[in-house]
């Protein structure tokens, strides 16, 4: 089929712009070529399933030939989450497997614990999915080694082990997520799909300034381990400073960013505030890191 349509295909014409060339930095949705009257679209190249020796030419614009599937994978890049699943039965793990290869996660497999903590040390997962009852390292030992090595990865149990004693003791030994055999492939899908969500979340970069540390998701604050309580006006104010070290910000700056377009900024409200916040941030501390700029506003320094 690709190699008729190699054949029929004409590829678009060249022009200066570089987005508009025919190369894989392309975006997935530019036009590479015209099929007939129609736009071919790299997109549509994913429906292909072609033999291993077809291949579609790309002229000029390239200097190698590229096969569909290889594309295909291309186009997926890095942003493919990877998932660990240790089951030593094979058809569970070949089951679980083959379903999250569709959804295109890409997944390793373990048929014992001793292999799953050799992989889970060795590799970075995006997630963990964990049977109990597997040889030679039981599950509950695997997970009390995971999270003995500060490894924070989401983890999965799945397991014939129903009773309440046994998902209150995975909650509380690390698990982020227990559920029970036989199970629902759409329900363990869907559990997977909350779990790299929440991992994404909390993979939000921090903002840090020195040693003070703010996390825009949690909202909390830290400093040398000491967490720091602050009120939703002084959180709000931290953070705007923190987004903006080393430079000056202005009264009116902070005004409209912290308060609105309408709050008066020649008011003392700004300054009685910016004051509790050296309370809570800077007084216990040897380097102090809310400086004001006299006549003009404030600047956040940690150096």
């Amino acid at each position: 089929m690709l190699t008729k349509l190699g054949q029929s295909v004409k590829v678009a014409r060249s022009i200066n712009d570089e987005k508009n060339r025919l190369c894989l930095k392309s975006p997935a949705y530019f036009p590479i070529a015209f099929f007939h009257t129609k736009f071919i679209m790299l997109e549509d190249l994913r429906s292909f399933r072609p033999s291993a020796e077809a291949r579609v030419s790309t002229g000029s614009f390239l200097s190698s030939r590229i096969d569909a599937a290889g594309l295909t994978a291309s186009l997926r890049g890095n942003d493919q989450m990877r998932i660990l699943v240790i089951e030593d039965e094979k058809k569970v793990a070949s089951f679980i497997k083959k379903g999250l290869g569709e959804e295109h996660y890409a997944v390793d497999t373990a048929r014992d614990g001793e292999e799953g903590l050799y992989l889970a040390e060795t590799n970075e997962y995006d997630l963990i999915i964990l049977d109990l009852l597997i040889p030679k390292i039981d599950g509950w030992e695997v997970l009390r080694r995971v999270r003995g090595k500060k490894n924070n990865v989401p983890i999965l149990v799945l397991t014939a082990r129903d009773t309440v004693e046994d998902i209150v003791k995975g909650l509380d030994a690390g698990c982020d997520d227990y559920l029970t055999k036989p199970f629902a492939f759409a329900e363990l899908l869907a559990r997977t799909r909350a779990l790299l969500r929440r991992e994404k979340i909390e993979k939000e970069p921090l903002l840090r300034v020195a040693d003070l540390i703010l996390s825009p998701v949690t909202h909390k604050v830290m400093r040398r381990e000491k967490e720091i309580e602050l009120t939703s006006r002084e959180y709000a104010l931290l953070e705007y400073f923190m987004r903006n070290p080393d430079k000056v910000l202005t009264r009116t700056m902070i005004s409209e960013h912290v308060w609105d377009y309408h709050f008066d900024s020649m008011t003392n409200v700004i300054d009685v505030y910016v004051n509790y916040l050296r309370k809570k941030v800077d007084k216990d501390f040897e380097l102090k890191l809310i400086h004001t700029i006299r006549g003009i506003g404030y600047m956040m320094k940690g150096d």
